[in-house]
């Protein structure tokens, strides 16, 4: 069965236009340079030549990555999303029950996670612990460092 990943139109989008670029501009330019590569002669110790074939393996890597995820997509509908529970493509506040701080995060698919922009993955621990709470439900995540505990204080879409 395809894995799925679930990302915004956005996101969908982005990777679409990454493709096109690989698969015309990219790959067209990596070709060119092992052509240029296999100019200066003999190929088994030529390392312009091992070095765009290298560049040729991630490029065509990549293609087939991004064919992969684009192909197991499912969209989060944004418009549909309910705030009575937490769920991929809502906001979320939560209190950290040990310090008072207070923070807001997105719940996002994997291909969008980033933690630095508070953007977090609903694969993630953190995301598993979150989603399905409503509004008010305490949690505990496990870390390196011991359990961190929240409350959820707010959702939004």
């Amino acid at each position: 069965m395809q894995k799925q990943f679930k990302m915004t139109q956005e996101r969908y989008s982005e990777l679409e236009e990454e493709l096109r670029y690989l698969k015309t501009v990219r790959e067209a330019e990596v070709a060119d340079q092992i052509k240029e590569a296999r100019k200066f002669g003999d190929l088994s110790e030529n390392s312009e030549y091992d070095e765009a074939k290298n560049e040729q393996g991630k490029v065509f890597s990549r293609i087939a990555e991004i064919e992969n995820i684009l192909a197991g997509a499912v969209i989060i509908q944004t418009g549909h999303i309910s705030t009575d529970t937490v769920s991929p493509g809502c906001r979320v506040i939560v209190e950290d029950l040990d310090s008072g701080e207070r923070e807001e995060y997105a719940i996002v698919g994997s291909q969008e996670a980033n933690p630095m922009e508070f953007r977090i993955s609903d694969e993630s621990p953190f995301g598993q612990a979150l989603v399905g709470k409503a509004p008010g439900a305490e949690l505990s995540v496990d870390v390196p460092a011991g359990k961190l505990r929240y409350r959820i204080i707010e959702i939004s879409v």
